[in-house]
């Protein structure tokens, strides 16, 4: 019997869901000093891109693109950081943040540099909203 997918508790603390792509779910970070995006492949027990099968790695490279295009689009940044980690968080998960010279980090990664700053609520509704647009995602189920 295959595993249900789920998503980490911790990517679901931290984040605020957008809505799905075809393979994946689309997560904005709660943290306002950089937009920050979290592409999580809707497959239960994945820890490494080689995990995905070459067709599902081609889908996860054509999401980042739209996703980094639609980030690029809504916030006029300067730099995108693309990465996979994991280190703290196993599940496979794509990092799409947007960069600005004289952010919080710049030019260092972003990780530990500065505490989550929280959205202004208007701020991050128009964010999202921007966002599903470019991506022409909708609301998520769960």
């Amino acid at each position: 019997m295959e595993a249900t997918w789920s998503l980490h508790p911790q990517l679901a603390q931290d984040t605020v869901p957008l809505g799905d792509m075809a393979l994946t779910r689309v997560l904005l970070a709660n943290d306002a000093n950089y937009p920050w995006l979290i592409l999580v492949p809707r497959r239960a027990g994945l820890v490494e891109l080689i995990d995905l099968d070459r067709k599902e790695q081609a889908q996860l490279l054509a999401e980042i693109d739209a996703t980094a295009r639609a980030l690029k689009g809504a916030t006029k940044c300067d730099k995108l950081n693309i990465a996979m980690l994991g280190n703290q968080v196993a599940q496979l998960h794509v990092h799409v943040i947007a960069r600005r010279k004289g952010d919080a980090a710049w030019p260092k990664p972003v990780w530990g540099a500065a505490p989550p700053l929280a959205y202004d609520p208007a701020a991050r509704k128009g964010l999202i909203d921007a966002l599903r647009r470019g991506l022409q995602i909708g609301l998520v189920d769960s």
